[in-house]
């Protein structure tokens, strides 16, 4: 078994999506004060309060009241302790659902799922990662 790479930093993100992109994207903005952090494409956009991620993505099928938790992702320090939790993870059976990829905005994330079945995504975000949390 390989040993348990050093302690996740977080839940800094969390991942809906939702049937009224647009909308919603207004709401976390405009009501809730975020700020868009990236806009992937039209049917994905990333915001953020400074310290955090959320993600919105255009549900493609009807989704209850308007909108589905996806995923939620546990922060890593370095794209390094990322590949180390992948390791990890692969090496007790955990069931891993892709292989570390990276991102256009310069992130780097693989898939898990835990024994409910929920997806846990482990990132390294260059925006969020390197910060100090007290």
């Amino acid at each position: 078994m390989t040993e348990r790479p050093p302690a996740f930093r977080g839940i800094r993100h969390v991942a809906f999506r939702v049937k009224n992109l647009e909308e919603c994207e207004k709401f976390y903005a405009d009501v809730m004060g975020m700020e868009i952090l990236y806009r992937a494409n039209e049917n994905l956009v990333y915001l953020t309060c400074g310290n955090d991620n959320l993600s919105l993505a255009r549900a493609t099928s009807d989704p209850e009241e308007g909108g589905v938790f996806d995923h939620y992702g546990f922060i890593v320090e370095s794209r390094e302790s990322l590949d180390a939790w992948h390791a990890y993870f692969t090496s007790i059976d955990v069931p891993v659902i892709d292989q570390p990829h990276d991102h256009a905005d310069g992130a780097r994330s693989f898939h898990i799922k835990d024994p409910a079945g929920n997806i846990i995504q482990p990132i390294y975000h260059p925006a969020i990662s390197e910060q100090q949390f007290t």
